[in-house]
């Protein structure tokens, strides 16, 4: 069952017995978890009829002990068991995954693991409850999550803000939906996040990031892309050569496919290369500046420079300022 038709169920008053909630995004299992933990019982009920479990320091008998009992003065109970894949001989679920307590709520919390399907428990689950696969987001998904997100909430953002928020918080979706947060509260005069508003709030300058260093590369913008390398030098923290060769890499390997795309047109072009289509004309651009030649070359140039970062072939006399400087010099020249 899909993140949405769950949390719909769940608003409807629709319960399963059992949720095995597994997987590398922990975002989405959180979610689920909380809202039942906050949401099913009132809170009057909860004193008796709601327990909270963690793996490690509980066994898996108790667990289905408990979940055995009926509820006091209540429909329904609830036990949750979080880092529920730290749970020693979890299996020993199986016998009551196989005929659970209707007025029993179940939820496993299995994190950055999937339960072995050919086991007992997960297919006792699967009849009997709900099982919830939560896959890390890949980047370039990203900002559509991020304007899925901010819809939800009556707000907008710009493309540019959201390949901003992309480079810089990466595909952790707490760390993500965090910071949305924070621009949505604000953020009052507009319902429309722009790159000012990261800037001010966030403090990822609008002007001197990832994103803007891979549109001065791609227009071969000497000056400009001299000023943000030295940018990122001052706020090395902030701007690491790891990342910077690591999204650089992302960005130059997507132009040398462009090349090779039997259909470029934009909606083509956009789904082959995992972009927005709004930017595809970026890479259009760019392809036009860079050979498949100097792109081989380029990215050759990246893997060096990830090696040098982490000390391979350099003087430990170099700093990462000075790499990422020399790094974006041949990428130029």
């Amino acid at each position: 069952m899909e993140f949405g038709a769950i949390l719909q169920n769940l608003k409807k008053g629709i319960y399963h017995p059992i949720y095995l909630l597994q997987g590398e995004e922990p975002y989405y299992i959180d979610e689920i978890s909380n809202y039942i933990e906050k949401n099913v019982l009132t809170e009057a009920e909860r004193g008796f009829n709601q327990t909270v479990f963690y793996g490690k320091d509980s066994d898996a008998m108790t667990i289905a002990e408990s979940s055995m009992r009926f509820p006091m003065m209540a429909n329904k109970q609830v036990i949750i068991v979080k880092e529920a894949q730290t749970l020693n001989k979890i299996e020993i679920l199986a016998s009551y995954a196989e005929k659970p307590l209707a007025s029993t709520i179940l939820v496993l919390n299995y994190k950055y693991k999937k339960l072995d399907s050919r086991t007992r428990l997960a297919k006792f689950i699967k009849k009997n409850g709900v099982i919830f696969t939560a896959d890390k987001i890949r980047d370039y998904k990203l900002p559509d999550w991020i304007n899925v997100y901010l819809a939800q909430r009556n707000f907008s953002i710009t493309p540019q803000a959201a390949q901003i928020l992309t480079s810089y918080l990466g595909t952790n979706l707490s760390k993500v939906a965090n910071e949305l947060n924070k621009l949505v509260i604000a953020v009052k005069d507009t319902n429309k996040i722009t790159p000012e508003h990261i800037e001010k709030n966030i403090g990822l300058s609008k002007d001197f990031n990832i994103f803007e260093l891979q549109n001065a590369l791609g227009e071969k913008n000497i000056f400009k892309a001299n000023q943000i390398i030295q940018y990122f030098g001052s706020n090395e923290k902030l701007n690491p050569i790891q990342k910077t060769t690591s999204s650089l890499y992302s960005y130059f390997s997507k132009i040398f496919k462009y090349h090779f795309l039997k259909d470029k047109s934009d909606r083509s072009a956009a789904s082959q290369l995992g972009v927005h289509p709004y930017f595809v004309k970026d890479y259009v651009s760019a392809a036009r500046k860079y050979s498949p030649t100097k792109l081989y070359e380029i990215i050759g140039i990246l893997r060096e420079y990830d090696m040098k970062s982490k000390g391979f072939g350099v003087s430990t006399m170099v700093n990462a300022a000075e790499l990422q400087k020399e790094m974006i010099y041949k990428i130029l020249h």
